[in-house]
């Protein structure tokens, strides 16, 4: 199996806790919380890791090399910031194109069954299928309304206090994507500006997950994690 990372972002939000170096290397009780995110992606079969880099790369790429903890790693750098959207368009050209790709966040972790999401794409055979994650707040994040496995529909904002789904930020995309949608090689948002507006098109799957997650883009949810990140 084979992962992208989206590990290319300035980490703005986190600066004023994590300077100078990118927000997936910030450090989570001694070890940079990507490598934790690595090391889970080997327990769940992923064997090739593809980066995708910009904001102090060669940090990134020191520390990694091109294997580790026997995951093979590939880096894909900008040569600007791309967004997510950019980011994923330039990643895919390197993945292998006879199989799926997972794609997630480098400042994101979500205990999460690879190979189940996997058997359930192979089943369905959509274009997409992303891994929705049980809140029971959905304020600070988007709400996603399924109808089955069939996600139908996205709200930008959730309501204080009500409970919902909400997108987990990993994707399990097959290899046809930019063939069916031919998606240029610039800035944009894969959510906002693809996502949101081709669901009809996409037809994505959901693959509901009730287990630990956690981001570390904010302070307080980076001091959260130091105190608390676990894969157990």
């Amino acid at each position: 199996m084979q992962a992208v990372i989206l590990a290319g972002g300035f980490g703005t939000r986190l600066q004023s806790v994590v300077k100078n170096i990118p927000k997936p290397m910030a450090p989570i009780q001694g070890k940079p919380f990507l490598a934790y995110l690595i090391e889970y992606l080997k327990s769940q079969g992923i064997t090739r890791v593809i980066l995708s880099v910009y904001y102090l790369r060669e940090q990134i790429e020191n520390f990694f090399g091109n294997s580790y903890d026997g995951v093979d790693i590939v880096y894909v750098g900008e040569e600007k910031p791309l967004g997510t959207g950019g980011a994923i368009v330039n990643a895919l050209q390197h993945a292998d194109v006879n199989q799926p790709v997972f794609v997630l966040n480098g400042d994101t972790f979500l205990k999460l069954n690879y190979h189940a999401m996997l058997a359930q794409h192979s089943n369905t055979q959509p274009i997409l299928t992303m891994a929705l994650r049980k809140v029971a707040d959905c304020s600070r994040y988007g709400v996603v309304l399924t109808e089955g496995e069939d996600v139908v529909s996205f709200s930008e904002t959730g309501e204080a206090g009500i409970g919902g789904l909400i997108n987990a930020g990993v994707y399990l995309i097959s290899p046809y994507l930019l063939q069916k949608f031919p998606l240029a090689l610039e800035p944009f948002s894969f959510e906002k500006d693809f996502l949101f507006p081709q669901i009809s098109q996409l037809k994505p799957k959901a693959f509901v997950v009730d287990d630990y997650f956690i981001d570390i883009g904010v302070p307080e949810d980076y001091a959260r994690a130091c105190e608390t990140f676990s894969m157990c």
